[in-house]
C-alpha cells in the first residue's frame, strides 16, 4: 500500500459516521480510499447504506490534517501498517465483517502460521489458573502455535510469558495507540515480545486506554485466532465478551472448569454449562478439537528419543492399535475402556513419544 492510499484511508476513518464496515463498503465499491474523495455524490449515494448525512460529512476537510499528523507519526516511528486487503493482515480477521480496515503493529510478526490461539481470563489470576496456563502452553509448544492475548494483568501476561519461555511467537493486542504501554509495569516485557511476535492495535497514536477500547480490542483477539481459551473468569468480564465474540465468529471456544464456589471459575463453568465452550482439562483437548497434527519429521525425531517409555495404559492402547490398525478416537476409548477425556490425554502423550500418529478424520495408528 502506497503512502497516498494510506493517507486517504486515514482520512476516511476520521470521517464521523464511517466505521470499519462502512469504510470497507466504500473502498470495495470505489476501488480505493483516494477515489472515494474524488467520486461524485450521486455515485456514492447509489451505494447501499450511504445517505445524504454521510455524504455531507465526507466534505469535511479537517480530516486531512488529522490524517497527515498520524501519517507523520507512522513514518517517524516506522510503524508496520496492516491493510485488510493485503497479505500481511491476519487471515482469519479478513473474514470478520467488522474487522479493522487498518492495524498498526510493532515487532516481528509472522502470520503464515495458521495455528493461532488466544488465551484470556481474569486479571486476578489464581495459582490454579497460573499453573494451568503455563502447563497448557508448555504442552502445546511442540505444535508451535502463536499465542495471542491482551497484554493485561493476570491471565494475559502469564500467557505471554509462558509463550516466551517456550520460544513461541506471542502477540499482544492493545486497546490504545503504540505510543504508550498499558499497564506501565509491563514495559519490561516489550523488547522480548517484539523479538518473536509483538503488538497490534487499531487505535491511533493519540488514543488512550479508555474503557470502551477494550471491548473493541476483544473482537481482534477473537477474530484473528483459531480458538479462544478462557482460563479463569468471574461471572462477568471482558474475557466472557471475547468468548461471545468468538462464538459469533464461529470460532472454537474452550473454558477451564473450576469449583462452583470459586469466584473466578463461575464464568468458565457457565460457558461450559450453556455449551458455549468446550471443557478444557489438558492440551489434549485442544489438539483433539482443533484436529492438530504434528509434522512428520518432528514425530520421527521424538520417536527415536522416547519410544521406549510407554506407561501401562499407553501400552494397552498401543497394543490395540498394533492389532486393529487405524481407529477413530471414540472406538479406541470404547475398546480400551477409557473415558474420552482420558483417552485424549493419553493419545497426545503417545504422539509426543512417537508411538502413534494422528491421521485425517481423527484417526490414529501405531508407528
Amino acid at each position: 500500500m502506497n503512502t497516498t492510499e494510506l493517507f486517504h484511508i486515514l482520512a476516511l476513518l476520521k470521517i464521523e459516521g464511517v466505521g470499519d464496515i462502512v469504510a470497507k463498503k466504500l473502498i470495495n465499491h470505489c476501488g480505493s480510499a483516494e477515489d472515494i474523495f474524488k467520486a461524485k455524490p450521486q455515485h456514492l449515494k447509489s451505494i447501499d447504506g450511504i445517505g445524504s448525512v454521510l455524504l455531507q460529512k465526507l466534505k469535511d476537510k479537517t480530516v486531512f490534517q488529522k490524517a497527515e499528523q498520524e501519517l507523520n507519526y507512522i513514518q517517524a516511528e516506522k510503524i508496520n501498517v496492516l491493510h485488510y486487503q493485503n497479505e500481511n493482515y491476519p487471515n482469519r480477521l479478513k473474514h470478520c465483517i467488522d474487522g479493522p480496515v487498518l492495524l498498526f503493529g510493532s515487532g516481528n510478526m509472522d502470520f503464515e502460521n495458521q495455528r493461532m490461539i488466544s488465551i484470556v481470563g481474569t486479571r486476578q489470576i489464581t495459582s490454579y489458573g497460573t499453573d494451568f496456563c503455563k502447563k497448557l502452553i508448555e504442552d502445546l509448544a511442540i505444535f508451535n502455535p502463536i499465542i495471542v492475548s491482551g497484554f493485561a494483568y493476570g491471565v494475559d501476561i502469564i500467557a505471554h510469558q509462558a509463550a516466551m519461555d517456550n520460544k513461541l511467537q506471542t502477540i499482544g493486542v492493545l486497546a490504545h495507540g503504540l505510543n504508550q504501554i498499558y499497564p506501565k509495569n509491563h514495559k519490561k516485557y516489550v523488547s522480548k515480545m517484539e523479538q518473536n511476535g509483538g503488538f497490534l492495535t487499531e487505535f491511533w497514536s493519540n488514543s488512550n486506554p479508555e474503557k470502551e477500547n477494550f471491548v473493541r480490542r476483544n473482537r481482534i483477539v477473537a477474530g484473528m485466532s483459531e480458538a479462544t481459551i478462557v482460563i479463569e473468569s468471574a461471572e462477568k468480564g471482558g474475557s466472557l465478551i471475547t468468548a461471545m465474540i468468538a462464538n459469533d465468529y464461529n470460532r472454537d471456544v474452550f473454558a477451564v472448569p473450576g469449583r462452583i464456589s470459586d469466584k473466578f471459575s463461575q464464568g468458565c463453568n457457565t460457558l461450559i454449562k450453556t455449551q458455549r465452550a468446550n471443557l478444557l482439562t489438558s492440551a489434549a483437548d485442544v489438539v483433539y478439537i482443533l484436529n492438530w497434527e504434528l509434522e512428520t519429521k518432528t514425530t520421527k525425531a521424538v520417536q527415536k528419543q522416547l519410544f521406549v517409555s510407554l506407561e501401562m495404559e499407553e501400552q494397552k492402547i498401543y497394543d490395540y492399535l498394533q492389532h486393529k490398525g487405524k481407529q477413530i478416537i471414540d472406538v479406541i476409548a470404547l475398546e480400551c475402556d477409557f473415558p474420552i477425556f482420558k483417552i485424549s490425554s493419553l493419545l497426545l502423550n503417545m504422539e509426543l513419544k512417537g508411538a502413534i500418529r494422528p491421521l485425517p478424520g481423527k484417526l490414529f495408528e501405531a508407528i
